[in-house]
């Protein structure tokens, strides 16, 4: 039974025709994300990919635009009765020079290109996310 809601903010990070992922170790499971993360209560979804950006990376972002939000039902992988809730935002890093990993769970970060021909992402919201950056940037 769903009987709590998880509202997840990413930011596609864009540079020279590629986007910024992450490699993390989550529960176990190698997994290659957007940077992001939780909404926190009190907190608006702008201020949420903020913070997370500067929780993870140390930097902060600018230009910032809606890319998709997240459509059909989706039950947490990692989390049992919880409901997903993602939204994916295109940013530009406001200043390259403060890129820093900050979270130990970040093994490395990786730039991916908009034109590879395989989505790389595991996550059902996050190939979505990819395809339509694509469908936009290409």
């Amino acid at each position: 039974m769903i009987d709590k809601m998880n509202v997840r903010v990413y930011a596609a990070i864009l540079k020279d025709g590629k986007v910024m992922v992450l490699h993390e170790e989550y529960v176990g499971q190698q997994l290659l994300k957007f940077p992001g993360g939780g909404l926190e209560l009190g907190e608006g979804v702008l201020e949420c990919v903020q913070r997370e950006l500067e929780e993870e990376l140390n930097i902060k972002v600018k230009n910032i635009e809606h890319l998709y939000t997240q459509e059909d039902f989706l039950a947490s992988k990692f989390r049992a009765g919880e409901q997903l809730l993602s939204i994916y935002y295109v940013a530009e890093m406001a200043d390259e020079n403060d890129l820093l990993i900050m979270d130990p769970c970040i093994e490395k970060i990786e730039w991916i290109s908009l034109d590879t021909e395989e989505n790389p992402f595991p996550l059902p919201i996050d190939k979505i996310a990819f395809k339509k950056l694509k469908q936009r940037f290409l």
